[in-house]
């Protein structure tokens, strides 16, 4: 008797133009430092433009984020977490039912935080998304 095994990964919902998009934003995110120019009414060009990579309360990339996350069904968003363990290790494609199931119970409001707090969040989503089969790639040459 032979046994084969199906080695088709499992459907996600979240298109790959989605989940590239939130890759960007994180990575934009993550290169925010401290806040060293606390004057708000400073001039940026005096300050060598400083102000845009530190992490500011008002920060439109983690807004943007945020509002983006919070847009996605409850089943997209559990997805997203599901797929950023993915790309963590926490386990492999062949056990993803259970790691989705894992990520709707923990789901909650606050995904979006979650997420950005998640240190290394764009590598782990870009890990879980090829671990689908899926690229970037295809998304950043059409937009050169």
């Amino acid at each position: 008797m032979v046994i084969t095994r199906d080695t088709t990964p499992p459907e996600i919902s979240l298109s790959t133009e989605q989940v590239c998009f939130l890759i960007v934003k994180a990575r934009e995110f993550d290169v925010k430092d401290v806040v060293t120019i606390p004057d708000p009414a400073s001039n940026a060009a005096d300050d060598g433009m400083a102000g845009v990579l530190e992490d500011h309360g008002d920060d439109p990339t983690r807004a943007e984020f945020v509002a983006f996350v919070d847009a996605l069904s409850v089943d997209e968003q559990v997805e997203l977490v599901a797929l950023a363990w993915l790309g963590r290790g926490d386990s492999g494609i062949e056990e993803w039912a259970e790691l989705r199931a894992e990520a709707a119970r923990q789901h909650n409001r606050r995904t979006a935080a979650y997420l950005l707090g998640m240190p290394l969040l764009a590598d782990y989503l870009e890990e879980g998304l090829s671990t689908f089969g899926r690229s970037c790639v295809d998304e950043e040459i059409g937009r050169l």
